[in-house]
């Protein structure tokens, strides 16, 4: 006996054509975070104990949101990956908001923590930020875009990171002039070219709304007619 061949319809010859799925193409993407993250130091930390000594790890991260919120977070486990996320959610607690005009910090300051000594300087407009290690990441992801800055003291990074916290914190705005974040703010929330449109009042027009004005508000007086 002869095996009858299966006969191929349309609904045989669009699964044998179409393509195998991917494994990633039912997850769901990962949302942007809020804060950027920069690790600026990894230590091995070691504790003496009465069963022995017990190895840890201690890292310091920096995060922020180019948007003038900055902060530092010190987290200590017995894995790297563990370590960083306490630090980063010990960061989150210490958010500080630091006034920035025209992409650069409103005045110098010079601040001192333990042995290390920060000066921070406003620059003009294309300069750059003019630092180096914890105190560089720390300034960019805070939003400044030209500073100039210059370590006085020790080069240990934890105390170079605190004094940098420091001098940000104790940053003053200035009176009667808009930061940048209040300026991009004030963009976004802006009506679109394409809606109404709220033309400027000219002296004219000042007059005649004056005039119209006095009228409503004086009042008519009633005419009595004479009698003859």
């Amino acid at each position: 006996m002869q095996q009858e061949k299966p006969v191929l319809n349309s609904n045989h010859l669009k699964l044998i054509m179409a393509k195998p799925q991917r494994k990633n193409q039912g997850r769901r993407r990962r949302e942007p975070k809020e804060f950027e993250e920069e690790v600026i130091q990894v230590d091995r930390v070691t504790r003496v104990t009465k069963g022995g000594r017990q190895l840890r790890f201690r890292a310091t991260v920096v995060i922020g949101d180019k948007k003038g919120r900055v902060a530092y977070g010190i987290g200590k486990s017995s894995e790297v990956q563990g370590a960083i996320q306490k630090a980063v959610s010990k960061a989150k607690k210490q958010l500080i908001h630091v006034p920035i005009y025209n992409g650069t910090i409103p005045h110098s300051i010079q601040v001192k923590f333990k042995a290390a000594k920060v000066l921070l300087r406003p620059a003009g407009a294309g300069t750059g930020i003019i630092a180096g290690g914890a105190v560089r990441k720390m300034l960019d992801l805070a939003g400044v875009k030209n500073v100039l800055s210059k370590s006085l003291g020790s080069n240990n990074r934890l105390n170079t990171t605190k004094a940098a916290y420091k001098a940000l914190a104790t940053l003053r705005e200035r009176p009667g002039l808009e930061t940048d974040q209040v300026k991009v703010k004030k963009k976004e929330s802006a009506p679109s070219k394409g809606g109404p449109t709220i033309k400027k009042m000219t002296k004219k027009d000042a007059k005649k709304m004056s005039t119209a004005d006095k009228r409503k508000a004086s009042p008519k007086k009633k005419t009595t007619k004479k009698s003859e």
